[in-house]
């Protein structure tokens, strides 16, 4: 089992332990690398700043270029869960206030420089917030390892799309929005991953990220069997974390709100600007 000696976000060196998982909890999908193995997986709480942590010894290295998409969606599945999606009320939807809240934050303070409407959506995945933003009026391009989720952003979405491992992409224009939409809780650096976004935001430019709420989701009486804690985050962050997170980054924040989802997920969002070297 892999240790952790101390915070990554806030250095603290007391974790405590919240529960060891011997079997999938009931929300979470069953991924092809770990159908077949051991299960067991610790959750760790860091005590200072409430930081989650999620630890295994199973092997997740390919699951965003394949086994997500497989797991979540099929091949024949894509298209037919982008459409009801895009279909439901817009009070049903969480895309539908998400992109509200980015429209409404954006636009005012883009409106006072030179820069335009667009955005890099990092993890497009089935593409629906692309599809509401260019809908939106926005210039959208779609970022995504896997080459199925962004072909079908491109082909069907309708919005220009990069197959690109986003630590290793190459090149990359600038942009005047870059966003992170429940991206960063998948990933076992998320500090490196937040910094490669600010070389390629514009001066002035604004990068919107949204998390899963840890602290809100673990006093849900569900608990650790929710959503927000299955193995595929590796992380689970609170307000502090994610501020944390902002700051080791390379950026301020300038807003931050939790809330409860129509979907009923527990949610940390904030709208981000380049700290000053």
């Amino acid at each position: 089992m892999t240790l952790i000696s101390s915070c990554t976000f806030c250095s603290h060196g007391a974790l405590e332990l919240v529960t060891t998982f011997t079997s999938p909890p009931p929300n979470e999908v069953c991924f092809a690398p770990v159908a077949n193995a051991v299960y067991r997986r610790d959750l760790h709480r860091c005590t200072r700043c409430g930081h989650f942590f999620s630890t295994h010894d199973m092997d997740l290295g390919q699951l965003y270029t394949s086994a997500y998409a497989d797991a979540n969606y099929g091949d024949d599945r894509l298209r037919q869960t982008f459409e009801q999606i895009i279909a439901l009320p817009p009070n049903q939807s969480d895309n539908a206030f998400r992109v509200k809240r980015v429209n409404m934050y954006s636009r005012p303070h883009l409106k006072d420089t030179p820069l335009a409407l667009d955005v890099l959506d990092v993890g497009s995945g089935l593409g629906v917030f692309p599809h509401a933003m260019k809908q939106a009026g926005w210039n959208v391009t779609a970022l995504d390892p896997d080459s199925r989720q962004a072909q079908h952003a491109r082909n069907v979405v309708g919005v220009s799309a990069i197959h690109a491992d986003f630590m290793t992409a190459q090149n990359l224009p600038k942009f005047s929005l870059v966003t992170f939409n429940k991206v960063l809780e998948h990933v076992r650096e998320p500090i490196s991953m937040l910094a490669r976004a600010r070389p390629i935001l514009k001066p002035g430019g604004i990068c919107y990220v949204e998390l899963p709420d840890g602290e809100a989701a673990i006093e849900d009486p569900e608990g650790a069997a929710r959503e927000e804690f299955t193995i595929d985050h590796p992380h689970v962050f609170s307000a502090a974390s994610m501020a944390l997170l902002a700051q080791r980054s390379g950026f301020r924040v300038d807003f931050m709100e939790r809330i409860r989802e129509p979907s009923t997920k527990y949610t940390l969002y904030t709208f981000l600007t380049a700290a000053p070297k």
